[in-house]
């Protein structure tokens, strides 16, 4: 009794939130192949928040309380998403490495086992912030082992129906505007996600949100950048609606490694990394009117 009074506790201790489209949610999680893991993150607001306040929570296989916790790092931009990746990068007997193909979609790899992105298809997951301490987003059901996974039968357990949260990746649905904030009685995961194959990722990195503005859409539109091919075995070209001034390249250590300045300000520009270790880099785009922006490429 006192075990089950203590895990009611580490619930309620939490005070939860309530909003819409100003506050972040989960808005895609991927369940692939061995540690094929991602959860992407969603900013709804019109300004950026620092995730440095911010932690993604599992809680395993029915547990009520925290199984292992990762603390969020850097800056969403407004409308923008925040994909964090399994970081496992070497094979084991018994845990294969993530595939670099979707660790080189992430803005943050994370940690050793055990950590949140270990997850399986019966783990719940919460986006909580630090302080003030709350819930912002539940996804499954905590406290509730559903065998493999939830499914899209009542109760939604792996009883019965097709299983959705095992093997698949699943996608937020426009039309929702807010995390859900209160442990569901039952987590129906048909009412606000839809569901993709596995070892599916052409939506990560982005989200078609109802509170995304038509203003935001032509700003996206307008200063688009892509890195082709990406990955890349050390040259690639960056593309963009309008004219490259110059690029930085970022390692994933934050450190500087190339700087390229272009008299010409074409749309298009090549890169050279040869030489360069594999890994994830980041490349500021700065553009001729005065914009930078982000992109991500891999380099194996």
């Amino acid at each position: 009794m006192k075990k089950i009074l203590l895990a009611i506790l580490s619930l309620g201790s939490a005070t939860f939130a309530n909003a819409q489209c100003n506050e972040l949610f989960i808005s895609e999680v991927v369940e692939g192949s061995g540690n094929n893991k991602a959860i992407e993150i969603y900013n709804p607001t019109p300004n950026p928040i620092a995730l440095s306040n911010y932690r993604i929570l599992r809680f395993s296989n029915g547990s009520t309380t925290v199984s292992d916790s990762l603390t969020l790092t850097g800056t969403i931009a407004p409308h923008d998403v925040w994909v964090v990746v399994n970081g496992q990068t070497t094979s084991s007997s018994s845990s294969p490495a993530c595939d670099p193909a979707l660790q080189a979609m992430a803005d943050q790899l994370a940690g050793g086992y055990p950590d949140p992105l270990y997850q399986n298809g019966n783990d719940a997951l919460v986006l909580a912030k630090i302080s003030p301490r709350t819930f912002v987003d539940i996804y499954g059901k905590i406290g509730e082992d559903p065998g493999a996974g939830w499914s899209d039968v009542f109760p939604y357990t792996a009883a019965q129906g097709t299983w959705w949260t095992i093997d698949h990746t699943l996608v937020r649905k426009s039309t929702v505007t807010q995390g859900v904030t209160t442990n569901p009685s039952a987590f129906n995961v048909t009412a606000e996600w839809d569901s993709l194959p596995k070892n599916t990722w052409t939506n990560l990195g982005m989200h078609n949100s109802v509170c995304i503005t038509s203003a935001v859409h032509e700003i996206a539109n307008n200063y688009a950048v892509k890195a082709f091919p990406n990955p890349s075995n050390g040259t690639f070209t960056i593309s963009a609606a309008m004219g490259i001034s110059s690029v930085e390249v970022f390692n994933a250590l934050g450190e500087v490694v190339l700087t390229d300045y272009f008299a010409d300000n074409n749309s298009q520009q090549q890169i050279d990394l040869s030489g360069k270790a594999e890994g994830l880099y980041i490349v500021q785009v700065n553009l001729a009117n005065g914009r930078k922006i982000l992109s991500k490429v891999s380099i194996r």
